[in-house]
């Protein structure tokens, strides 16, 4: 049960990038409102912190490139703010959060690039070797691409403000 759950029903058996396959993954399953997203990332954290200690353990990897539901973790949370403004702004959007797309591929995009590349305490955690700093990087990775996606809304949102 474990490895199906750290593998994200097996697409971190994917070659090549299984983190690209797992991120996919994450914005195909992101469906539903705000407190669902983040209710389901809280959840999904302890229970990737499980399988991810029991797939290290079985291993003997402290990072396994198979296990990818840490990278749905962090790719949630770069996808929160795409939540928070679809639902701050539901009458103007009739509901259809795939209207927000523009902050969707944002978020993978810039969730993949912290994720590769890992500065400061994405780095860190990641040094820690073990089931919690696996989940950890990609967490921070999160939290940096969400910012950073709320940074790009807020500069879409002025210039077409002066447009």
């Amino acid at each position: 049960m474990s490895r199906l759950i750290a593998t994200v029903f097996y697409i971190g058996l994917l070659r090549p990038a299984p983190g690209t396959w797992g991120s996919a993954a994450a914005v195909a399953l992101a469906y539903g409102g705000l407190w669902l997203i983040l209710a389901a990332t809280v959840a999904l954290f302890f229970i990737g912190l499980w399988a991810a200690r029991e797939q290290i353990a079985a291993s003997g990897d402290n990072d396994p490139s198979f296990v990818v539901i840490d990278e749905v973790v962090g790719q949630w949370i770069a996808l929160w703010p795409v939540f928070i403004g679809g639902t701050m702004a539901a009458n103007r959007i009739e509901g259809d959060i795939l209207r927000l797309w523009p902050g969707f591929v944002a978020g993978f995009i810039l969730f993949r690039l912290f994720d590769i590349w890992k500065p400061g305490p994405i780095g860190k955690a990641d040094r820690r070797g073990d089931a919690l700093g696996l989940m950890l990087d990609d967490v921070i990775a999160g939290v940096f691409a969400g910012l950073i996606v709320i940074l790009l809304a807020a500069l879409s949102h002025g210039l077409m403000i002066l447009l």
